[in-house]
Parts: C-alpha cells; structure tokens; sequence
C-alpha cells in the first residue's frame, strides 16, 4: 500500500487586483475530477511585492504560478528561462517552477487564437484586426494572429510610448507591418475591420459599466468583437457589439483554454477542459453545453 501524504502541490496567480478574478474555480474543477492533491490559491501582489513574491513562491516550492495585470511584463526579470513564443511577445502569463528554476511561458494569446477559431469560427489568416490596448494580452494576442497569417494589424492605445513600443517590438519580431494609432474619444473602427478585440481591462468587474470609448456605430455585422474579460463574461462592450449584429466571442474561452495549456505543464497531465468549461460556465450562471 502506498504511503498516504497530507502535502498539497500549490500554484496559483499573482496580480493587482485579483479579488475579481474566477480562474481558481477551473483549476479547482479540474484538481477534484482527476484525484489530485493541488491547491490554486488567488494572491493578491502589489507590484513594489511581485520580487519577494516571486521568492516567495520558491520558497514555498509552489509548482508554478499565473500572472496577470500588472505582473505579466514586469515579471520577466525574475524568470530564468523563456520559451520562444514568450520571447517574442514579451510578456508572460505563467511560470513553471522546476526545482528552483522558473521557466516562463505565454498561454494568453494561444488560448486567444483556439476559443476565436474553435469557438467562433474565424480564421485569421489575410484578415485585418483591431486591438485596444498594449499590455501584456494584447502583446500575446498580437503575435498569435501575426502567427496564423493576419494580413493587417492597427494597435490602438492612449498612451502612445506604449503603443509604439509594441508596434516597434511586434515589427522587430515579425515580418508584419504593424500600425499604430492613438486612441483618442470615439475611436472609430476603419471600414474592412474583420476582427475587434477589447484586450484592456476597461469593464472589469467591479466598473461593469465602463465600456471602451470608441464609436459603436462603426461595427458591423460582418465584424468579429472579442473581449478579454471573463468577469463579466458578457461584458458592456461586448453587448453594445451584439446589438450591431456583430458575433461576440468573450473572455471565458480565452480563459479555459489558455488554462488548459497550464494544467498541462503543471501537473504533466491533459486537462479537462469540459470539466473547466462547465465550471466556469456555472459560475457565471450560462447556460451549460
């Protein structure tokens, strides 16, 4: 018979703030339908905190961890190895701990690409998009679409350092002519936009009433509108989209299968991604599959 432990294998997320943030509830799914001793704990982390949080972390010899706003970029410098996608976004959402060494990966934009073509239908490939923002999801989000044959990229953002930042990073990378635009009031989408994604954090939970400040009326029908916010799923952008006829794609695909993909380098096991699904779903009250 084999010696019963008591241990708990711990991973978890780091961000500021996290109150709002419902991964822990795929991960715990997940952990209780295959049997396993692994606690996902939500840790709320300051960014002066993320160094002795990252310490912090080893020293609890936790198997890894999730980053989210503000960590994902900031993080870098702690990280020992990055994976080649990784290096190219420039921005991770999870580390691996093995053996005192973190090894840093990007999940976002991956999840991003499967829940868009899987979920949605829609093929990136000599299509045009528009992102808000330029932080860390947008970075992941970015180079993904780039990598499944988008033919035009605009990166809006009100800061314009940032912005140009990651348009200059993007074109350094990538064979990919990149634009960069200002966000100023009303952003309107340009004619012949097939896809809009909403990769800034304007409608979190708790401002659910916060929406992007572009001009609705220049979505279409024939426009593709995500968002990267899982709380909540059915975000104020994301309804103003639907009722323009546009198909929405929100942040819960994104969220379950960018998971998945660290479940796997967690634990060394396949996830299950239905239990993950139903569980979030559940969560927010949708309408189970």
């Amino acid at each position: 018979m084999a010696e019963k432990s008591y241990k708990d294998e711990l991973v978890g997320l780091f961000g500021y703030p996290v109150s709002e943030n419902p991964t822990c509830i795929m991960y715990e799914a997940a952990f209780n339908h295959l049997g396993l001793h692994w606690k996902y704990l939500t840790i709320e982390v300051k960014p002066e905190d993320l160094k002795d949080a990252v310490a912090g972390l080893k020293a609890f010899n936790m198997r890894g961890i999730n980053l989210t706003i503000p960590h994902k970029v900031s993080v870098l410098e702690y990280v020992d190895d990055l994976s080649e996608s990784a290096k190219i976004i420039g921005a991770v959402n999870t580390l691996v701990n093995n053996d005192g060494k973190l090894f840093g990966e990007n999940t976002d934009g991956k999840g991003f690409l499967k829940a868009l073509v899987d979920d949605a239908g829609f093929d990136p490939l000599d299509r045009s998009a528009v992102i808000l923002g330029a932080g860390g999801a947008a970075r992941a989000i970015a180079v993904e679409l780039i990598f499944a044959g988008l033919e035009r990229l605009i990166i809006v953002n009100r800061s314009e350092e940032r912005g140009k930042e990651l348009v200059a990073h993007l074109k350094d990378r990538t064979s990919m002519d990149v634009e960069f635009i200002r966000w100023g009031e009303g952003y309107r989408i340009p004619e012949g936009v097939d896809l809009l994604v909403n990769a800034t954090p304007i409608g979190l939970y708790p401002n659910i009433k916060d929406k992007p400040d572009i001009d609705y009326s220049s979505i279409t029908e024939n426009m593709v509108v995500c968002d990267v916010i899982p709380n909540p799923p059915e975000t104020g952008f994301l309804k103003e989209a639907a009722a323009r006829g546009a198909k929405t794609v929100n942040g819960l695909g994104m969220l379950v299968y960018q998971a998945a993909i660290c479940f796997k380098m967690w634990t060394g096991m396949d996830a299950p991604v239905e239990v993950m699904r139903s569980a979030i779903e559940k969560e927010f009250n949708i309408q189970q599959h």
